[in-house]
């Protein structure tokens, strides 16, 4: 009963430990209950013990895994218990693995090993076909971003690093005080801790009080059009949005707009790009341009190819029900004065909404039950390269669509190819009033300080808004809210570390977690030869 407890102790930890609600102090300890509840286990060696390790685990991550992500339900109910079901089953075998290296090697190595493969599975989650990054420790600080400013140095991965060697100083104090019972290892393992955790804070403070000043500014519209996905969007036709568009734009418009941003797919209908010349997405910014030619716009789309030849299809491709291959595409466009359109293709996809992972394995085992359960209607197509397109000014911006946002090296390429400015198109309201949208407009702060870029943020309904590269909210809507937001953006030149070397710290940590399982089998194997 007392493990039990514990187990529920450290998911509890973990659930008020998250943004946007949460007080993020209580994650340096919360893997401290779980740690603990599986030492007592291992060292009476109990019948069943991986089975009990195992139960213990999956209990803490499914209390974490349901109370911050939920709200998924609103979207998908099936989706919801699948990710919440699965993620926790991932983070227990993960637990898992860490406990039957730890029996077989000393407390150092075991924390090093729980440190890096923890690391391992964050970066599987960025770039795996079911990825759900969502619950990256890293991104719990997205509500307090005065404490993290180093993370144009280190990522998010920085984040979670911290987090988790906190979790070992507090465990490895418990141990210590439970061999000796002298209080003033507590005493000294306190300031260790205060130290560990104060320092990067107090480096944070000096970072942001010497950041860079903006080079220049530009002048950005953000469109909030506040249509309702399961009502209205999928059942009103581009030509109805559009005149809501204009209508909406109107109002803010100036000579001085350097750039209108459309939310995610707003115009839905469906549109060929061999037709977008007639379409009502290029009609509403060619009007735009035609009485204000310095306004670029960049906006999402709903699009698709029909391929002339079958033998142009990818494993992206769809076979559409009258016998001809098309690829579709959550797309973004970008239009200015005197310049061919330019279109961008979301390529990190939402698991069973807009892909079906690994369809090549599953697809013969499972069918279409992806599709029957409510998931993919077609398979997206992708591209390979992030776009960056060049305002009239010559400030590029980065096309991010929707869940893209929430990768850090992946929007970090866009920068590397010459955005200076992150702008990003969702849409939120599948979600209804809860915590998703609230955590997708927050872990945005995270890419603002990675990158030491502005974001500019179009949400259908969600949250619009500006976010400086700080991380700091310069203005933004609120949810359900019809309308728009209007204000100057800051352009900054400067390239982070963090931009220049990726996740490097999930790099280090693959190559430690590898060698030091294999030192757990030889030395396993060496022990068995002895007995």
């Amino acid at each position: 009963m007392k493990n039990l407890l514990l187990a529920i102790l450290s998911g509890f930890l973990f659930a008020v430990s998250w943004p946007t609600y949460g007080f993020v102090f209580f994650l340096f300890f919360a893997f401290v209950p779980l740690l603990w509840a599986e030492l007592q286990l291992r060292q009476k060696n109990t019948r069943k013990l991986k089975i009990k390790v195992f139960g213990l685990a999956y209990l803490t991550f499914l209390i974490w895994n349901f109370a911050t992500t939920s709200w998924l339900y609103y979207s998908d109910p099936f989706g919801m218990f699948f990710a919440v079901l699965v993620n926790s089953l991932l983070m227990s075998l993960v637990f898992l693995l860490y406990h039957i290296v730890a029996k077989r090697v000393n407390f150092t190595a075991a924390s090093s090993f729980f440190i890096a493969i923890w690391i391992c599975f964050e970066y599987l989650h960025l770039h795996w076909e079911f990825s759900w990054p969502w619950l990256n420790l890293g991104n719990a600080f997205s509500e307090n971003t005065a404490l993290i400013q180093w993370y144009e140095y280190t990522g998010t991965f920085g984040g979670t690093l911290w987090v988790l060697i906190a979790n070992i100083l507090v465990l490895k104090a418990i141990l210590l005080f439970q061999q000796h019972k002298d209080k003033a290892i507590l005493v000294r393992s306190s300031i260790k801790l205060i130290l560990f955790v104060g320092i990067p804070i107090g480096i944070s403070f000096l970072i942001k009080s010497n950041l860079d000043e903006a080079e220049s500014h530009i002048e950005v519209i953000a469109l909030q059009p506040n249509v309702d996905p399961y009502s209205e969007k999928y059942h009103t036709d581009d030509e109805a949005i559009k005149k809501k568009l204009l209508k909406l734009v109107s109002e803010e418009i100036k000579p001085t707009t350097d750039l209108v941003l459309l939310p995610e797919t707003v115009f839905a209908q469906g549109t060929r790009f061999k037709n977008f010349q007639i379409s009502e997405a290029h009609d509403f910014s060619q009007r735009l341009i035609s009485d204000f030619p310095n306004v670029s716009v960049l906006g999402g789309i709903s699009a698709y190819d029909i391929l002339e030849n079958e033998s142009e299809k990818s494993h992206q491709s769809n076979l559409h029900p009258r016998g001809f291959w098309y690829n579709d595409y959550n797309a973004a466009f970008f239009e200015k004065a005197n310049q061919t359109t330019e279109f961008y293709y979301k390529s990190k996809l939402v698991v069973g909404v807009e892909n079906f992972p690994y369809q090549s394995v599953l697809r013969p085992i499972l069918g279409d039950v992806m599709l029957d359960l409510g998931g993919t209607v077609a398979m997206k197509t992708t591209q390979v390269e992030r776009s960056a397109y060049s305002l009239n000014n010559g400030v590029k911006v980065a096309p991010i669509i929707c869940y893209e946002s929430v990768y850090g090296e992946y929007v970090s390429q866009y920068v590397q190819n010459g955005a200076e400015i992150l702008a990003i198109m969702t849409n939120d309201a599948w979600w209804a009033e809860t915590q998703g949208h609230k955590q997708h407009w927050s872990y945005a702060k995270l890419r603002a300080i990675e990158t030491r870029k502005a974001v500019a943020r179009s949400a259908n309904t969600g949250i619009s808004g500006f976010i400086d590269a700080d991380g700091t909210e310069i203005k933004k809507t609120k949810y359900n809210q019809l309308g728009l937001i209007s204000g100057k953006i800051p352009v900054y030149k400067k390239e982070t570390f963090y931009v220049k070397s990726g996740d490097y710290i999930a790099r280090v940590a693959q190559f430690l977690a590898i060698f030091i399982f294999l030192f757990a089998v030889v030395k396993f194997k060496r022990s068995g030869v002895k007995r």
